[in-house]
């Protein structure tokens, strides 16, 4: 059985003030493909919001759980609710992080989603989904003003 979680990782010019700060609001980077709604707060350990896509097929409840300011963040998905899959709460108690890592002339951005491995029914649709929003938050990190 495979452990390997699916990760993605790529680097900005941007601040790692900047970077966490943009993170912080799932609202400025979780969004605009499959018609999103969050809800709730990320900002403080212990803050939930509630995510949904995909016009409700996707819904999942994500609690703060880690905050290294400038450096990580780490969401626990607490309850879940896929309706595309048979085990429709396969994210329920995994982990949602970035790290901002600092390297010789840019800034590192290592997401995971710890627990989101190749046996879950959704990885391949889950990991695609993904990828897709971590490219468009690449393109905003490294195109625009954040704020």
């Amino acid at each position: 059985m495979s452990t390997q979680n699916f990760s993605y990782n790529f680097t900005t010019s941007k601040s790692p003030g900047e970077i966490f700060n943009f993170l912080m609001d799932p609202k400025s980077w979780w969004i605009g493909l499959h018609n999103e709604i969050i809800i709730g707060n990320s900002g403080k350990l212990n803050d939930e919001f509630t995510f949904s896509a995909g016009n409700g097929v996707h819904n999942s409840v994500q609690k703060l759980v880690e905050l290294i300011p400038n450096e990580k963040i780490t969401w626990e998905v607490v309850d879940s609710n896929l309706t595309f899959l048979k085990t429709r709460n396969e994210w329920t108690g995994t982990k949602i992080s970035f790290e901002i890592l600092k390297e010789e002339q840019e800034i590192k951005i290592l997401f995971r989603h710890e627990g989101l491995t190749p046996e879950f029914e959704c990885y391949n649709g889950c990991s695609s989904a993904w990828t897709q929003y971590l490219e468009n938050l690449d393109r905003k990190l490294n195109s625009q003003k954040l704020f």
